[in-house]
């Protein structure tokens, strides 16, 4: 890979505020920062993105390649964030043919912060179903284990999503951000800029919100079967997991979870057992995510 001019903008990922709490007592409170940053590719303005500001540059790369803006990180020439100006530019050696008509026409997502997926991305994604990738029970556990020993920023602060790359119960790389999808595309971007690892390794991805199509989309862009959420699933997220053979497995919390396109993926090697009024239980778990939906 040739070397490309990269800034190193990082800033801190929150900030001590003054609260009130419910007896009248003050204190300091730490809250996640959030911060807008402009994306310029070649001088041209693509979005507007909200970030913490932790990993501008992976972001705003794999930001580019989730969208199928850069086809690989040998386009690259420089990533530069000023935040004094609140802006990102990204030099590369070539541009797709079509960017005026990709930039022309953009589905908003339901990802946090408006993320959108530009020029029917959808649609021209020529992915094909990725190779079925089996997932134990077992290693489903001691993954979400393992997982509790980070979300740093969401621990002090909340407000903040999560992912992982993830080699069954192994995390090889952990994002916090404001938005899930701003976190997956900084692992995307990672992936690229810092030679993580976990390029080509990862079989599992984690995020802590919805399993909805944009995070499908980009989870299959990355070449990973399995999708793991402690949050619940949307409609669309479950045709594209089909379309592309990507094993969900949502409401993933403690020992319980909801897995979906499971046949003869999912090994049902260590079910918990089974307690008085545990049927009840999740009748009324399903009725309450049935009326939240």
């Amino acid at each position: 890979m040739s070397q490309i001019a990269l800034s190193r903008a990082r800033l801190p990922t929150t900030l001590e505020i003054s609260v009130t709490d419910e007896f009248g007592e003050p204190h300091r409170q730490a809250i996640a920062a959030e911060r807008a940053l402009t994306l310029y590719l070649n001088r041209r303005e693509i979005v507007t993105l909200m970030t913490l500001g932790a990993e501008p540059e992976a972001l705003v790369v794999g930001y580019l390649r989730n969208q199928g803006l850069l086809e690989c990180v040998e386009d690259v020439e420089a990533v530069q964030v000023d935040w004094e100006v609140e802006a990102a530019a990204v030099v590369t050696r070539h541009l797709p043919e079509d960017l005026e008509a990709r930039l022309s026409q953009r589905t908003v997502t339901t990802g946090c912060g408006q993320g959108t997926v530009f020029g029917r991305l959808l649609d021209a994604t020529a992915l094909t179903p990725l190779p079925p990738t089996r997932l134990a029970q077992s290693v489903l556990y001691r993954l979400l284990d393992n997982l509790g020993a980070y979300n740093e920023t969401y621990r002090s602060a909340g407000a903040v999503h999560g992912c992982a790359l993830c080699q069954q119960d192994r995390v090889l790389d952990f994002v916090e951000d404001v938005g899930r999808h701003n976190a997956v595309d900084t692992l995307a971007g990672r992936q690229w800029l810092e030679a993580t690892g976990s390029e080509g390794e990862a079989d599992i991805f984690y995020t802590t919100g919805r399993l909805t199509s944009e995070m499908v989309l980009k989870v299959a862009q990355m070449g990973i079967g399995v999708l793991v959420s402690r949050s619940g699933v949307t409609q669309k997220g479950v045709e594209l997991a089909e379309r592309f053979g990507v094993l969900l497995i949502a409401r993933a919390k403690g020992r319980h979870f909801q897995a979906i396109h499971a046949d003869q993926r999912l090994i049902l090697d260590a079910p918990p057992p089974k307690r008085p009024g545990d049927r009840d239980a999740a009748r009324a778990r399903r009725k309450t995510s049935g009326a939240r939906g």
